[in-house]
């Protein structure tokens, strides 16, 4: 059992990253900002390149090690990772709310969700992990089995810091990698430090897990050292191209989730009331700040204006503010930079023609849900990933016109659809581009046993789930096996 000396400390993280134990950075150190108020929560230290070789080296080293242990050992550690994190899940949601500005709702939703993503990685070191082959030859045992990548970069955003870590770090532990983890800087406590401070906790070997955080120049040494051999990044689509080019020519394998402009398509027979408030979840759930979101809603012509006065009256009754009040609902936007283009994407489509019909105004990091009716291609808030609470419905008269707008965008992440005729839903589902759809329901949908990737500029075709960790983090060996050595012709 822990007791009160294990409970994590912010002080004791000060200005360190996490590297064979708690080091001081030669990266230099960041604050660490609440979102909704500006104050310091603390400081982080910054991973430099010498940092990463550092770690990469030892990373390496510990590899051999900690794959030999039993599959079955390893899981015990992430068995009681999985504990930890219920035992903490308190300290967990504060942080989350203050660190990364989510309301209490999502952080309660996350901090159960990787308990369990821990709980199902676990079990992979008792599956299965190879095959018995056919062979032509009499007298050759010939296995196919799965083996470590070796040392596993795990790159993650700001956004949803603890799930989008948990997803990867659990199955590439679980199946005998070493990881080398690079938190966004502006989330590194609980995108971080707090998996090595509860791995230490549960047993983890040194050597094993490394956190660095930094900005994009940590994640560029990343990518770029020779001694780590995979990189899984979840962020934007410019940054995932740039990774994607850099692994690409040193041959590193590359796990890329990327943005996403999801398409929620309402059918004019769907109940108009339901579509609304599952729209309006899509839409302003964690102020859009998450790559599921409902990006363009692609309602019917029919019943356009009965949808927009719908989401309008869900968007008015959202309670916007700080989400340490648990009466929040939507809070700050996660910096200047993002809250500008947001407000950017917004005026710049007013000004070609769109209406807005609810919010559009900013107080800081404050952004109102917003609703934008008359959304067409070419327009910004159709074209690009918003990323802020802004639901821009395009209307549409057929259903080979609903998939069309569906399909221009150059993104394919996830995609829903509503109506009560499965059928027809089907139909249009199977010709969407999107490496994810629902049929009635939204598109902020996660369970770990569903495999969640994307198609075009969304990914490249690895998806995180119970179905395809174990390929994911792991790579094909042949072993054949003879009792003597036969003779050769030669």
């Amino acid at each position: 059992m822990t007791n009160p000396t294990d409970a994590p400390s912010l002080d004791a993280w000060a200005g360190k990253i996490f590297s064979s134990g708690w080091t001081t950075s030669k990266g230099g150190t960041e604050p660490v900002i609440e979102k909704a108020t500006g104050a310091v929560l603390g400081s982080s230290g910054v991973g430099s390149a010498e940092d990463v070789r550092i770690a990469a080296s030892a990373a390496h080293d510990a590899q051999q090690a900690w794959s030999a242990w039993t599959g079955p050992a390893r899981g015990n550690v992430l068995r009681e990772l999985s504990r930890l994190i219920l035992v903490h899940g308190d300290w967990i949601e504060e942080q989350l709310v203050r660190e990364t500005g989510s309301i209490r709702l999502k952080a309660q939703w996350e901090v159960g969700v990787v308990a369990r993503e821990i709980l199902e990685a676990a079990s992979l070191g008792s599956q299965p992990y190879g095959v018995l082959n056919a062979t032509a030859e009499p007298g050759r045992t010939s296995v196919a089995r799965r083996i470590p990548v070796g040392v596993v970069g795990i790159i993650t955003p700001w956004n949803s810091p603890f799930i989008l870590a948990a997803r990867a770090i659990g199955p590439a532990l679980a199946v005998g990698n070493t990881v080398i983890l690079k938190p966004d800087i502006q989330t590194p406590f609980v995108g971080g430090f707090i998996f090595a401070h509860l791995l230490e906790l549960a047993g983890l070997p040194k050597g094993v897990f490394h956190v660095l955080p930094g900005a994009a120049e940590t994640g560029a040494a990343i990518v770029a050292e020779p001694l780590i051999n995979m990189i899984s990044f979840t962020g934007s689509t410019k940054v995932g191209r740039q990774i994607g080019s850099v692994a690409g020519g040193m041959l590193k394998r590359v796990s890329l989730e990327l943005g996403g402009n999801n398409p929620f398509i309402v059918l004019e027979d769907a109940d108009i009331e339901a579509a609304a408030s599952a729209g309006a979840w899509g839409a302003f759930f964690h102020q859009g700040q998450i790559c599921l979101t409902a990006g363009r809603h692609i309602v019917h012509e029919s019943v356009a204006d009965r949808y927009a006065e719908a989401l309008v009256r869900h968007a008015r009754a959202l309670v916007v503010g700080d989400p340490v009040d648990p009466a929040v609902q939507i809070g700050p936007i996660v910096n200047e930079r993002q809250a500008t283009n947001v407000d950017r994407i917004v005026r710049e489509t007013l000004a070609k023609g769109g209406k807005l019909v609810a919010g559009g105004a900013r107080n800081g990091l404050f952004f109102e849900p917003t609703v934008i009716t008359g959304v067409t291609p070419g327009m910004a808030a159709f074209d690009e990933e918003i990323f802020g609470p802004v639901a821009p419905i395009t209307t549409f008269s057929s259903d080979e016109q609903a998939i069309a707008l569906a399909n221009v965008s150059e993104y394919g992440l996830v995609a829903a659809v509503v109506s009560p005729d499965l059928a027809r839903a089907q139909r249009i589902a199977d010709a969407l581009h999107s490496g994810v759809v629902h049929i009635n329901d939204q598109t902020v949908l996660h369970e770990v046993y569903g495999p969640i990737g994307g198609v075009g500029s969304s990914g490249n075709g690895f998806a995180h789930s119970t179905l395809t960790n174990a390929d994911q983090f792991t790579e094909w060996q042949w072993v054949t096996t003879r009792t003597a050595v036969p003779a050769y012709p030669f």
